[in-house]
């Protein structure tokens, strides 16, 4: 920026001391007094309105280059320097003056000596000791004291007044004493002057009747009050007195307003403002409310105030009228003015006050009043403006303004410069300014010329821009855009130009994006001890650099280990209570700055219960009260009242009731003959608090009991006795001592009397010699030494069982199929079971196949028919065979005798499949297969059945053939096959009942002589083998991939399956029409060029449609009846005969390839 000290400049006074000085008489006297201008000022300075030679008082220095005044006052009186001086700054353009300074000397007169008599005064009336120190200057600090320098205690009864006295509003015995000391200490000299000791002796009415005779005529003025009894009292004031007074501030001063009454017992006091409510940012009281201090006063604060004073026995009322007066104050205080050769300016100077200030106008210090100023048309005063018309070079001054009235004044000075200069930019060239969109974009163009620069801004290369949106300029040439967007930035061109010339200057605006938090932290509950995590996600503009900070309640976060600060998060690590409150993340760049805060509000269980009570205390209840713990920021949701029984059960406690997290009391229902302890659990969202400290034991008076045993049962072991049984009553259920048990029994059904006996310690009771399985009534009731429980009800038990004594008769089996049988029988007679029934359990085993003449008996197996059944059903037989069964009867004690065995054959069903079929001696047009029966028969067999078809090399199937075979034949050749060609195979065994599952396999003929020659040939060129391998690898990935899709095409496609839950017995074979779909070799599990692998020919048996229901109990009761299918030839390959229900093996791309081979 360039300066501007090479301008000529009137003076102009920068520092001087305060109109009020009040010295130190130790200490050197300093008056300041500094002024500027161009050239720099002379100083010369005026004591009492004459001037003061400062170069013939040896002990006066004056400052080089300043006007500040160091008077030596060593070895001299200050007495000697008080007075009023001002200061004269002056240089070729003008004189400027300092305020009058008034110096005065600090004083503290020593107390004057009076001997002071002891003040006797009756107990209850009011009492003031004078203070009264010596003036000084400044007034002294009034404080009250006793010989050990102690404060004596002050309150609303004893306190100090503005004025420094000490007053009673009533004296109380304990007043008496003899060192009531008044001290005035001097700030400015830092003494303190102490008054002479006062004595009080406050007598009651014993000790003035027994001296106020002897010392009437002699004290009369020692005492203070009445003589008569100082009885209790209304209020009056002490001071001020009467109703009203009246009191004047000064504008900007301290108003005090004080009121203090007397009155038994003490009064208290209290303000308003009639006309209007007490400034309540600039009031404070004071001294008990006996003072009202508003500070700043103004004008508004004038009215009537009231001060009251009420004890118990009535109040009293003082109004005091404030006056606000004002000492002269600024309301625009003149200016310095710059102006051209034959420019206008004008001088203003406005002040108020009360009363009115008088203005008086000077130039160039006080000698020449402006009003005595020669004619001069140039100047015109009028009151407190001057106006200055067609100025000339030369006629630079400075005005001084005085403002007055009796409580002060004011002066100012204010030069005129008179110049002729070219404009000049003071703003430096190429200054960058920054600004966030959307906001005010100021372009400072600071100049200087006289007369005053007009100022023109252009953009880039654009036309002189105007005063328009979005653009303002100021009067001080600043540029400002109201709202900044990104098309505002660029180059800006400022001209200063007056009639003495022109100066251009430059500058940049950028305008950037704003920095705006996107994801904002949020409110947080979390337990103590655990994590919270605030995020602060903040987009910015990328060309400025941000700082992210965060507060804790506006302040630093606490330096703790614990707080982690991340890029866009803040993580507290166990928060603890003292970590609650207010998160601020603020992110900051050089030109903005955006913040985002949450609050973190930390929960736990809550403190435990404390102070239970108890009260309402009757014989069977009593009221629990308690007061609550903190909840840490987590509502309580319920109280848990828990209780211990020292009597029967000492260190356990049980739940007693709940109450809501609202109530702090519970009414507790209790039993007899209990000492209960009682403690209380607070519940909150975060969990159950620990226990409160158990309440004072509380004792129940025994009774009888209130109830019963339960559980009650009658059962017997043996099979002529009866075990009856009970759940025992805890000790709090005895409700006193002495408990039993009575013990209550009788057949049911038959006129007999209550058999009992009465039992203690025991929860069950045998009755022996009872018949077999009998029903019996029983009761159990409790009784103690208090009495009864309540009569109990009966409940029906058996005495014990025993073994069934006969077994089912006329035994009949019904035969539905080979695999399917019913049986019936007539049922056990009640009496012959002997206990209660649990159902019937059929054995039957296997002998022998019917094709076979010895017998190989299997396992035997068991189906239990629950409940009184005569009728089951057997399933899982297997057809054309001899079956025994018997039955037996089954109740809780055991099973009865066996009905005798009975027989019964199974009809004929389909045949299992063959156990092998294996293809031998291959050639070009033939080969052999052999096979073995199967291995279940299931009837007796009629024959094979042989169908087989080629398969070429594009998977397409040929004709069917079908040879059939006899029962006794093991082996055949097929011949006139053609060479080189795959054949697939499928066999299977037939009774009269049908054909059975069909196994599979396959086999590929060989080539003749002269193929083989020409394919060793070809198989030893290099292209062809690389051809091969490349079709290999392309099929084997094709058929990896069908593997994976489990592709549902490519099968041999069959009739239906046989229905899943008909008999096969009734279900003849459906493959006879030769019928045989789309071969596929992706999906054929069966390894090719003759070679074989194990084939499962095993069917899954059909479920019978029969109800399991019918087929009882037993393990092995579920059986699937014989019968059979075509299966699919599809992703899954027929199992081998041998290897029953076992898993398919997956497809195998090798076994695929071996058919090109």
């Amino acid at each position: 920026c360039l300066s501007l000290t090479w301008l000529p400049q009137p003076p102009t006074i920068t520092h001087q001391s305060p109109k009020d000085f009040i010295i130190d008489p130790r200490e050197n006297i300093l008056i300041y007094c500094e002024a500027k201008g161009k050239p720099h000022p002379s100083f010369s300075w005026t004591r009492n309105g004459t001037h003061f030679d400062v170069e013939k008082d040896s002990k006066v220095l004056m400052k080089p280059s300043s006007g500040t005044l160091v008077i030596d006052i060593s070895g001299e009186k200050a007495e000697a320097y008080e007075g009023i001086y001002q200061c004269t700054a002056r240089n070729e353009h003008g004189t400027a003056v300092s305020n009058n300074i008034f110096i005065r000397q600090s004083r503290s007169p020593l107390w004057s000596k009076e001997r002071k008599e002891a003040i006797m005064v009756q107990v209850g009336v009011s009492l003031v000791l004078q203070c009264r120190p010596p003036a000084g200057l400044p007034p002294p600090i009034i404080f009250w004291m006793d010989n050990n320098f102690q404060r004596l205690p002050q309150n609303t009864r004893v306190s100090q007044a503005l004025n420094g006295d000490l007053y009673f509003s009533n004296v109380l015995l304990d007043d008496t004493r003899n060192d009531y000391i008044c001290y005035a200490r001097f700030p400015h000299t830092q003494t303190i002057q102490q008054k002479q000791p006062i004595t009080v002796k406050v007598l009651d009415m014993d000790a003035i009747n027994e001296t106020v005779a002897a010392l009437y005529n002699y004290t009369n003025n020692l005492f203070v009050g009445e003589y008569s009894p100082s009885e209790e009292r209304r209020p009056s004031f002490m001071a001020p007195l009467g109703r009203s007074s009246t009191q004047m501030a000064l504008r900007g001063g301290v108003l005090e307003l004080e009121c203090i009454a007397e009155g038994l017992p003490t009064p208290e006091v209290s303000w308003y403002k009639e006309s209007g409510d007490l400034p309540s940012s600039r009031m404070s009281f004071h001294n008990f409310q006996k003072t009202l201090k508003i500070a700043d006063v103004m004008e508004a604060d004038a009215g009537d105030y009231r001060c009251t004073a009420k004890n118990s026995l009535g109040s009293a009322h003082h109004t005091i009228k404030v006056n606000v007066k004002a000492a002269p104050f600024w309301i625009s205080a003149p200016r310095n003015l710059i102006l051209a050769p034959k420019e206008t300016g004008i001088l203003t100077c406005r002040v108020s006050g009360d009363p009115k200030p008088q203005i008086a106008w000077s130039v160039n210090g006080p000698v020449i009043p402006l009003i005595d100023s020669p004619k001069d048309t140039s100047r015109k005063v009028e009151d407190d403006t001057v106006i200055l018309s067609d100025v000339q070079t030369g006629s630079s001054a400075v005005y001084q303004c005085n403002a007055s009235n009796e409580f002060g004044y004011l002066l100012a000075n204010a030069f005129v410069n008179v110049l002729a200069e070219a404009p000049r930019v003071l703003t430096p060239p190429n200054n960058v300014y920054q600004v966030i969109t959307n906001n005010p974009a100021f372009l400072d163009c600071a100049s200087f010329g006289s007369p005053i620069p007009t100022i023109t801004w252009f953009k880039e290369s654009q036309t002189s821009i105007l005063n328009r949106d979005p653009y303002v300029i100021h009067n001080n040439g600043t540029l400002e855009i109201n709202v900044a967007q990104s098309l505002n930035s660029g180059k800006y061109t400022c001209i200063a130009s007056n009639n003495l010339g022109t100066r251009e200057n430059h500058v940049y605006l950028e305008v950037k994006e704003p920095t705006r938090i996107l994801a904002q932290p949020e409110y947080m509950v979390v337990q103590r001890n655990r994590k919270a995590v605030f995020e602060c996600k903040v987009k910015h503009d990328p060309t400025l650099i941000p700082t992210m900070n965060w507060l804790k309640d506006n302040g630093e976060l606490p330096d703790d280990e614990r707080f982690l600060v991340d890029t866009d998060s803040l993580t507290i690590n166990e928060v603890t209570e003292e970590d609650e409150g207010t998160y601020t993340c603020v992110m900051n760049t050089t030109l903005d700055q955006d913040s985002a805060s949450a609050m973190l509000t930390v929960v736990e269980e809550p403190d435990p219960p404390t102070d239970l009570e108890l009260t309402d205390q009757r014989e069977r209840s009593v009221q629990l009260t308690w007061i609550p713990g903190d909840e840490h920021n987590s509502p309580t949701q319920k109280f848990l009242v828990q209780y211990e029984d020292l009597l029967h059960q000492a260190g356990v406690w049980h739940n007693l009731t709940e109450e809501e997290g609202t109530k702090t009391t519970a009414h507790l229902d209790l039993s007899p003959y209990a000492y209960y302890s009682f403690r209380v659990l607070a519940v909150n969202h975060v969990g159950y608090s620990q226990p409160s400290q158990p309440s004072r034991q509380y004792r129940t008076n025994p009774a009888a009991p209130d109830v019963n045993p339960t559980d009650v049962h009658g059962v017997g072991t043996e099979h002529n006795n009866l075990v009856i049984s009970w759940k025992e009553l805890t000790g709090l259920q005895s409700n006193g001592p002495g408990l039993q048990y009575k013990v209550n029994w009788r057949q049911k059904d038959v006129e007999e009397d209550w058999l009992s006996e009465t039992v203690a310690n025991a929860s069950k009771y045998v009755v022996s010699g009872t018949p077999t399985f009998v029903p019996y009534e029983v009761k159990v009731q409790a009784v103690n030494d208090y009495g009864n429980g309540p009569a109990p009800e009966a409940v029906v038990g058996y005495s014990g069982e025993d073994v069934p004594m006969s077994a089912p008769e006329s035994v009949q089996v019904l035969v539905q199929n080979g695999t399917l049988a019913e049986v019936h029988w007539e049922p056990v007679l009640t009496s012959m079971v002997r206990g209660r029934l649990q159902g019937y359990k059929v054995s039957y085993w296997r002998e022998r196949s019917l094709h076979q003449a010895e017998a190989q008996q299997e396992e035997q197996q068991v189906l239990l028919f629950s409940g009184n059944r005569t009728d089951g059903r057997l399933p899982g037989l297997k057809p054309y065979s001899l079956y025994t069964l018997n039955i037996r009867v089954v109740n809780g004690k055991g099973e009865g005798p066996p009905s005798p065995n009975h027989n019964f054959e199974t009809p004929e069903g389909v045949p299992g499949p063959p156990s092998f079929l294996r293809i031998k001696n291959t050639d070009m047009d033939s080969l052999t297969l052999e096979w073995g029966p199967p291995q279940d028969n299931n009837g007796r067999l009629t024959g094979y059945t042989l169908k087989y078809q080629p398969v070429n090399s594009s998977n397409e199937l040929g004709p069917v053939e079908e040879m059939m075979f006899p029962a006794n034949e093991t082996t055949v050749i097929l011949a006139d096959l053609k060479y080189s060609t795959r054949y697939k195979f499928y066999f299977n065994a037939k009774t009269i009942k049908g054909s059975g599952p069909t196994i599979t396999e396959e086999a590929v003929t060989i080539m003749d002589e002269a193929m083989k020659s020409d394919q060793v040939d070809l198989a030893t060129q290099g292209w062809f083998i690389g051809l091969m391998c490349a079709i290999a690898l392309l099929i084997l990935v094709l058929l990896i991939i069908c593997f994976i899709k489990r592709n549902k095409g490519g099968k041999y496609p069959v009739k239906e399956k046989e229905d899943a839950h008909q008999d096969p017995e009734i279900q003849p074979m459906k493959d006879d029409d030769g019928t045989f779909g789309e071969y596929s070799d992706t999906e054929d599990h069966k390894p090719l060029k003759g070679s074989r692998t194990p084939s499962n020919g095993t069917v899954k048996r059909d479920d019978s449609d029969d109800s399991l229901v019918d087929y009882g109990e037993g393990g092995d009761g579920q059986f699937n009846e014989d019968g059979s299918f075509i299966g699919q030839y599809s992703g899954k390959k027929e199992k081998d005969t041998h290897e029953g229900n076992e898993s398919s093996e997956a497809p195998s791309p090798v076994n695929a390839m071996n058919s090109f081979v």
